[in-house]
């Protein structure tokens, strides 16, 4: 069977193309922009240098650099809102993925067409116009991760402001991909359940977790280390590392911050934020705002670290988790996620995302060095989320 991969941005880097293309059933990888280290446009827009993988320099690749940079351009100068340019975006991808497949339709050979979720509906439709098999990638918990986040905003009078909740005809378009794919991946349990909650038949779901490679030589030469005891000196490095949102749980992390003022604990928040700062946590010196970093620069962070904490109340699968792990970073997490840590066994995995939870999982760990070594010497097993084994999963899902 030849597969077609059509995906906005470089998600997952590429993992469901790179997979596909080791065990020779690449067809044609569609995209927005792609961007090999020679070309000028990366040198021009920095943002685009990660759209590009080596893996796939041998692959079939088609792009629209122009279209889609151009667009970016006029959406920012035309000043419209977010929800509008998502939606315009993933209209145009599209249209564009449409009519490259159309130049393919002279060969009668079998195809199965991948999509994202949310920029499928109009290729699929094409696709099983002319027989070919659909699988749509789900990215998150869909309709209900929308309702738990709205909820948290809405609860919160400070933060209500700042979030807009996608219009209704959003999740039309959404149910008509789901209706036309022959197989819906989503990367957890949490997500197949909120999935058959929303009608998503059982029989169309496959579970495949994210693939993740990881610095594998120079993760494998670290060694961490944890001091004796912690100290004002010395506190426990705690790391958030993601979009700053209400979703992601830092409502409660800013609560357990709160909790812990009497315990060496400092807090590193690195990413976008989504939020207003809580006036009382802005100029705290045990919170260090980060900002948005690079890629490349993640790495730095994941080593000087103590423990990572993902808190979130609904995620697809939080690839964060496996690159913690890939440097031997103990992980705080919630259920609610792609299944990573072993809760006692190489991190916590709290029932509910409170405020008092995390502060009791981190004053644990304040107290209890020890138990953070121990954390660190139990990582996920690698292989489980190789891009071989997760790549053989995405081949099966037919079987």
């Amino acid at each position: 069977m030849h597969w077609i991969c059509c995906q906005i941005g470089a998600r997952e880097h590429y993992a469901v193309a790179r997979a596909l293309h080791r065990h020779s059933a690449l067809e044609l990888l569609i995209t927005d922009t792609w961007v090999s280290p020679s070309n000028p446009i990366g040198i021009l827009r920095s943002g685009l240098r990660g759209r590009f993988h080596g893996e796939l320099a041998t692959a079939n690749v088609t792009a629209a650099n122009f279209r889609s940079i151009g667009f970016d351009l006029r959406a920012r100068m035309s000043g419209t809102t977010d929800w509008q340019r998502i939606i315009a975006r993933n209209q145009l991808f599209q249209k564009i993925a449409v009519s490259r497949l159309s130049r393919l339709v002279q060969s009668e050979r079998p195809r199965t067409v991948f999509a994202y979720s949310y920029a499928a509906r109009a290729v699929f439709e094409f696709a099983r116009a002319r027989g070919w098999r659909t699988v749509l990638g789900q990215i998150d918990a869909g309709p209900l991760d929308q309702r738990i986040v709205t909820h948290l905003y809405n609860e919160d009078p400070v933060q209500k402001r700042l979030w807009r909740s996608p219009p209704p005809q959003y999740w039309v378009n959404w149910r008509e991909e789901c209706a036309l794919a022959d197989r819906v991946v989503v990367n957890s349990s949490w997500s197949q359940d909120a999935l058959k909650l929303e009608g998503v038949p059982a029989s169309k779901i496959r579970i495949i977790p994210v693939a993740y490679d990881g610095p594998i030589v120079a993760a494998a030469a670290f060694r961490r280390e944890y001091p004796v005891t912690f100290s004002p000196s010395r506190p426990l490095r705690v790391l958030y590392l993601g979009n700053i949102s209400l979703g992601k749980g830092v409502g409660p992390l800013f609560d357990a911050i709160r909790l812990l003022r009497d315990e060496a604990v400092e807090f590193w928040l690195v990413g976008s934020l989504q939020i207003s700062i809580p006036a009382d946590l802005c100029n705290e010196p045990r919170v260090h705002w980060i900002g948005p970093i690079s890629r490349s620069r993640t790495a730095e962070y994941y080593r000087n670290a103590d423990v990572f904490i993902f808190p979130t109340f609904s995620d697809g699968f939080g690839l964060t988790q496996l690159e913690a792990q890939a440097w031997s970073l103990p992980v705080i997490t919630t259920k609610f996620c792609g299944d990573v840590i072993d809760d006692g066994r190489n991190g916590r995995v709290l029932p509910e995302p409170t405020g008092p939870a995390i502060a009791a999982a981190i004053r644990e760990l304040v107290h209890d060095p020890e138990r953070l070594r121990r954390f660190a010497a139990n990582t996920v097993d690698r292989d489980r989320f190789g891009l071989p084994q997760v790549g053989k999963q995405w081949l099966q899902i037919f079987e």
